[in-house]
């Protein structure tokens, strides 16, 4: 009766993960994955943001310079903006990193290198401009991902200078956060051995609170508006699990967080997904032989 009981409980967990469908980007492709198999798959180059909108359509970068909006029933791009050659671009070395469909339809794109924000309407008219502090300057670091947040502020990580920064509507910076190493020394690589704080991605709770990931800093800190650190995870906090080069950050209806964990290597869950109060695993994806050590975006739309 016990044995039948914990499969049981298995099979329940089983079922639980199965029903999720995560839209993903790994070895050369984006990829939808739906109860436990590929069920949509296009052949893409590497990004660092990913966003399913509301009209369906899959938004994402490509080169690093491109936005496009993909039809996923189609198979192709109808809708792309090149940074590198609008809006007083030309000639000038830049990356995207970061952008974000708006709500009115807009979109807002973080140019790395130029050190902008912008927003464009779908025609690519330039709307708003926004520049960054950048203490470092650096077109492949300037940024990693960035959000308009409800208020019209946009909150910035800025991996060279390894800090998450709020602006406001006029660009002037409100808030910032430096991210600490915890009295530890930088060191170089991408996987668990590595230590740093480029942040990657960091997200406005409902509480007023900024929850952040640090990169290869290998944790997710929760920070109050005074710069307290109230809540946070670790590289080795989860059992059976090493965060490695922390990316992605999603809160689901349901409150929990879902977390990013690239370069992670085998063995290794890509996307974890925790009860923040517990700290409990509550569902992960272990995709490393089908999606490879680079997953480093990925989009929960179906919890």
């Amino acid at each position: 009766m016990i044995l039948r009981s914990a499969l049981a409980v298995l099979l329940v967990a089983a079922s639980v993960a199965d029903a999720r469908d995560v839209l993903l980007h790994g070895k050369g492709k984006l990829v939808l994955w739906r109860d436990g198999v590929i069920a949509w798959e296009m052949p893409w180059g590497g990004i660092h943001d990913l966003h399913r909108g509301d009209d369906g359509k899959i938004y994402v970068q490509k080169d690093m310079r491109e936005v496009c909006a993909i039809d996923p029933a189609e198979k192709k791009v109808v809708w792309s903006y090149d940074s590198t050659k609008s809006n007083g671009n030309d000639g000038k070395r830049l990356e995207v990193h970061a952008f974000q469909p708006l709500k009115d339809g807009n979109l807002m794109i973080a140019e790395s290198g130029v050190g902008r924000i912008i927003e464009v309407d779908k025609d690519g008219k330039l709307l708003k401009e926004i520049p960054l502090k950048r203490d470092h300057p650096d077109a492949h670091r300037d940024t990693r991902l960035a959000r308009k947040l409800e208020n019209g502020h946009y909150l910035v990580c800025q991996e060279g200078d390894g800090a998450v920064r709020e602006y406001d509507a006029d660009g002037k910076v409100v808030w910032d956060f430096p991210v600490p190493m915890f009295g530890k020394e930088a060191k170089g690589g991408h996987g668990p051995e590595a230590f740093g704080n480029s942040t990657f991605s960091a997200l406005r709770l409902k509480n007023g609170n900024t929850l952040l990931t640090t990169g290869n800093g290998h944790s997710v800190l929760e920070v109050t508006p005074a710069k307290e650190i109230v809540w946070k995870i670790e590289q080795k906090d989860l059992p059976g699990i090493t965060l490695a080069w922390v990316t992605t950050l999603q809160v689901l209806p349901n409150g929990n967080y879902v977390i990013g964990n690239c370069h992670a290597g085998p063995g290794q869950p890509i996307l974890i997904e925790i009860e923040p109060t517990t700290k409990k695993v509550v569902w992960q994806l272990d995709g490393f032989e089908q999606f490879g050590n680079d997953v480093s975006n990925t989009v929960v739309v179906k919890p």
